[in-house]
């Protein structure tokens, strides 16, 4: 289950999620009580809802069955900052949010490199409702940022597989 993408050095993410990854986590989507986040380049307002159905920001032509999100707010400070990345858009946004219905672990990182669901990382069929916008997560540095555009074009030209 190894991805050639992953590797040791998580210089690449934010501290915190770092220390998340390497502290063995036995959460699960059954016993998570969240908070909840969603990080997107896309501008929402308190009251929106985010749904299945739409393109991938990684791989812009599969049509995803399932929306993510994650209990730790840097993560998806991270997704959002690659979402940005991959989009073009301008800003990156952060969300609290709420699921509207049953969720499971996101098997794309659960059990990858490091067992469990140490990212605390989820996908639903059932949309999440926008609560409200948060500001206090941790940016990628210009360091950072220059890794993750190396490791998306990896990526993008390895066609990683996506489990939708």
């Amino acid at each position: 289950m190894n991805d050639p993408n992953l590797s040791d050095d998580l210089s690449h993410v934010p501290d915190s999620v770092a220390a998340a990854i390497t502290t063995h986590s036995e959460r699960t989507a059954a016993s998570d009580p969240g908070p909840f986040f969603h990080g997107t380049s896309r501008p929402l307002a308190a009251g929106d809802s985010l749904a299945p159905g739409h393109p991938s920001n990684y791989r812009p032509d599969i049509l995803m069955n399932h929306i993510y999100f994650t209990a730790l707010k840097d993560g998806a400070g991270l997704a959002a900052e690659i979402a940005v990345m991959l989009t073009g858009h301008p800003s990156a946004h952060v969300y609290l949010v709420e699921p509207t219905g049953d969720y499971e672990d996101d098997p794309n990182v659960t059990d990858k490199k490091f067992p469990g669901n140490p990212t605390r990382s989820y996908r639903s069929t059932s949309p999440l409702l926008i609560v409200e916008e948060v500001h206090d997560w941790t940016r990628l540095s210009d360091e950072q940022r220059a890794d993750w555009r190396e490791r998306l074009t990896a990526m993008a030209a390895s066609n990683a597989e996506i489990l939708n």
